[in-house]
């Protein structure tokens, strides 16, 4: 079976995976850089790579935090007339690379991928990468729900430390597509290209060629100019107004293009891709998807796995995830505090899961922390930016990070600044900009709420004005609106709510741990119902797919095994389709 790639919406032909045995050694002392360990790590184990040194499946399984860690491989290259991408698709936090002893990169940021140009470091045969990586429990770096003190607590887990996700060569042209940006205009039924390149001067013609079911549909072509072409094409075939090939989660039909780079009409460069037509917007209360009113049957994933944490231990275990949350009646996910692995956004984008789209917070306010959230959202966006199945932003969630906004000015600004930079690179997609309570400027009001009693909870959301007038704290804990903003006719979701634990001597869900499936199903469709029941509300989000570590409210537990008859949960959720 061919190994799938580690970006699939951004396919070359010539590329080698890295994953696997690194030699490792722990630098409690910092000293590696005084002492070369870049010209040889005097490496104390071997860890399997993109496992972190705290999981199982590392072969290391040391839960304390060391703040530096250094890793080691030799890599053969043979291709030594094209250019040689070193591609690191996460790494956690503060990263450098040296190739033959030679420093070629850094990057910070955890949920980011990043690459380096490494053809001037490299020789043809053997060349030994090394790669340090500082990490911290600093509360100003975005960390989502890792750890920032020794000991699990609430909800925060086990920290994540150096490489997590995969790592690959790429053999490429010297002139070559750095990134395309694909906008898809469904009323115009359309697609508009932005094609990025590493030249500016030479005469150098980029070119999309779109296909659909091995079809051609159209072939278009623009100059590169200042390292960019402007691209737009019909998806129609022959023209034919009613060809147009919807992305939705009933027919999630994607397209198929090739971008590639030509030079005095020889192809230099080549890029497989595909995009999905469709069309996400709000509608004074209501959320639309392709011009129709789309109700959210959501659930919360936090992606962590028994031995492997926030690393997923193949595609197929991502594969199953998605198969549970759809035969649970769910048609999409928010993906909680992580930047999932590229492949699941793609089994997204193929099987029609609708997925929003957070990052991980930071626990403090200051210049350090904003300057260090700011980066790497805005790259998070860049880089997602093309998945169908992404359809809305959340950069905050609970306040995280801003924990004064309700009254604070400056955290209230923050959320604004991040909301205006989103939409300045993303016009499509609806941002929420603190999921849960307190929102500023946001395109759906979401609330957090683990009420477990349906008839409260009923009681409690009847009335939508009063509601929505910060009245009264929804969740008896916090209001809909920060200090200063109101409500201006937004959807509304509920975008937590549930969290039901069975009884068990450790570990915790949301209220009381309920005996047994016949009490876990009534209370379950008690909350639901009343949710389902309320018409202004637009769709809800449960928590969550699978336990996590000390977090036992699960559907699913760590190891995927099912709670209750999962036929019975898709029966409860469908009762209200749209």
């Amino acid at each position: 079976m061919t190994e799938l790639h580690p970006r699939p919406q951004f396919v070359r032909e010539n590329w080698e995976l890295l994953n696997g045995k690194w030699a490792f050694t722990f630098d409690d002392g910092n000293v590696g850089i005084a002492n070369g360990w870049f010209e040889s790590l005097p490496a104390e184990s071997v860890i399997e790579v993109p496992f972190t040194y705290e999981t199982k499946a590392s072969g290391i399984h040391d839960e304390s935090h060391h703040a530096v860690v250094w890793y080691e491989r030799d890599v053969v290259v043979s291709e030594t007339e094209k250019d040689v991408l070193l591609h690191f698709e996460g790494s956690d936090y503060a990263t450098t690379v040296w190739v033959n002893g030679k420093k070629v990169g850094e990057h910070r940021g955890c949920y980011t991928s990043f690459v380096f140009n490494v053809t001037d470091y490299i020789t043809a045969g053997t060349n030994r990468v090394t790669v340090r990586v500082q990490d911290s429990m600093d509360t100003a770096q975005p960390r989502g729900k890792q750890r920032w003190i020794k000991d699990n607590f609430g909800c925060w887990y086990v920290q994540t430390t150096g490489i997590w996700k995969s790592v690959w060569l790429e053999y490429v042209s010297p002139v070559h597509i750095d990134y395309v940006k694909m906008t898809p205009d469904f009323d115009a039924r359309k697609i508009d290209f932005e094609v990025e390149a590493n030249v500016w001067h030479d005469d150098v013609t980029a070119c999309a060629t779109i296909q659909f079911d091995g079809e051609l549909i159209e072939e278009v072509s623009a100059s590169v100019k200042d390292g960019v072409a402007h691209l737009q094409a019909s998806v129609l075939a022959k023209g034919d107004p009613w060809s147009m090939k919807v992305w939705n989660t009933e027919t999630p039909n994607l397209y198929d293009v090739t971008f590639t780079l030509l030079k005095e009409n020889t192809v230099i460069d080549r890029v497989e891709s595909y995009f999905g037509m469709r069309k996400i917007a709000i509608e004074g209360e209501k959320v639309m998807l392709n011009n129709e009113e789309l109700y959210q049957r959501l659930i919360l994933d936090q992606g962590y796995w028994q031995d492997s944490d926030l690393t997923p231990p193949s595609v197929a275990a991502l594969e199953l995830d998605i198969e549970k949350i759809l035969e649970m009646g769910y048609n999409g996910v928010r993906k909680h505090q992580k930047v999932e692995d590229n492949r699941f956004l793609y089994l997204c984008d193929k099987k029609g899961v609708l997925v929003w789209s957070e990052v991980g917070s930071t626990y403090s306010f200051s210049d350090k922390a904003v300057a260090n959230f700011t980066a790497e959202w805005l790259d998070i966006v860049k880089q997602n930016y093309n998945h169908p199945s992404i359809i809305t932003w959340v950069p905050f969630n609970e306040s995280w990070g801003v924990e004064n906004i309700h009254e604070n000015k400056k955290q209230q600004q923050f959320t604004e600044g991040i909301y205006y930079l989103t939409k300045t690179f993303d016009a499509m997609r609806p941002v929420v900009t603190n999921d849960g309570w307190d929102h500023t400027i946001s395109d759906i009001i979401t609330l957090h709420d683990y009420e477990e009693n349906g008839r409260i909870f009923t009681e409690r959301y009847a009335n939508q004005e009063k509601l929505l007038s910060n009245a009264f704290q929804h969740n008896q804990f916090r209001h809909p609106f920060a200090s200063g903003y109101e409500n201006i006719g937004k959807p509304v979701i509920i975008s937590e709510f549930g969290g039901i634990a069975f009884q068990s001597e450790s570990g915790w869900g949301y209220g009381n741990q309920v005996q047994d499936e016949a009490a876990f199903l009534e209370r379950f469709e008690n909350i639901t119902s009343a949710i389902q029941g309320l018409d202004y509300i637009s769709g809800f989000c449960y928590t969550q797919v699978t336990d996590v570590q000390q977090e036992i409210n699960g559907l699913l537990t760590i190891d995927r095994k099912a709670k209750v008859d999962l036929a019975k949960v898709r029966s409860i959720n469908e009762k209200r389709r749209k």
